[in-house]
């Protein structure tokens, strides 16, 4: 990320540092005192970079959705219209890789949503959006041309989505245990299978997935 500071290192510092204290605090139980000591700089450091602790919530949250974006193999096999068993694990990677590998993103997001929600939709919404109208228009097709079931294209991507960042607590509330695969590429295995069993119509001989796609996450 480029910030117009002199010195833009004690500026990404500071937006570090910020990240991982509002994603683990919450913003209002994060001090600008303590996001300096983190950044092992000044208060007044940090207030010539930001002018209010807000600005550095959202720097920090749009520093961490700008790495977000889909995979190039993904968009050329959607370009390409490839089939379901083949994009569709991808989109579950993709996801994966965002709730496991991410996770200090996920709560960025949910703060913004409980804490400053008069912004958050709008600035989740540039960075999230291209994305989900992405994955929700390939699946529209699908369903169009009878590859998937006829259902609404915007609630399987939601589904999609949710399945992935709410699963793994989820299956610990319900029985007791962790869920039932070693990692992330277990999980993509799972996911894949399950989506696959209730997207792909039952008259359809189904192909085995391609179990390759796993290796991407």
């Amino acid at each position: 990320m480029t910030f117009s500071s002199k010195n833009s290192k004690q500026a990404t510092k500071i937006v570090h540092a910020a990240a991982q204290l509002f994603a683990r605090q919450g913003y209002h139980g994060t001090s600008t005192r303590e996001i300096a000591r983190v950044a092992e700089v000044s208060e007044n450091t940090l207030f010539r970079h930001f002018e209010h602790k807000e600005d550095i919530f959202w720097t920090a949250l749009r520093s961490r959705l700008s790495e977000l974006e889909l995979r190039r193999d993904l968009l050329d096999g959607i370009e390409e219209h490839a089939s379901p068993e083949v994009i569709l694990p991808q989109i579950l990677a993709q996801f994966v890789d965002m709730a496991i590998l991410r996770p200090e993103l996920l709560r960025l997001i949910a703060v913004a949503f409980i804490e400053l929600h008069w912004k958050a939709a709008a600035v989740c919404h540039e960075h999230l959006s291209p994305i989900f109208t992405t994955v929700n228009h390939y699946l529209a097709i699908n369903i169009e041309k009878g590859k998937l079931r006829n259902l609404d294209s915007s609630l399987v991507t939601a589904a999609l989505a949710v399945t992935v960042m709410v699963h793994p607590e989820f299956s610990k509330l319900i029985t007791g245990a962790p869920p039932p695969y070693s990692g992330s590429k277990d999980a993509i295995r799972a996911y894949t299978k399950f989506w696959l069993d209730v997207l792909v119509p039952s008259e359809m001989v189904r192909p085995r997935p391609n179990t390759q796609i796993a290796d991407m996450s």
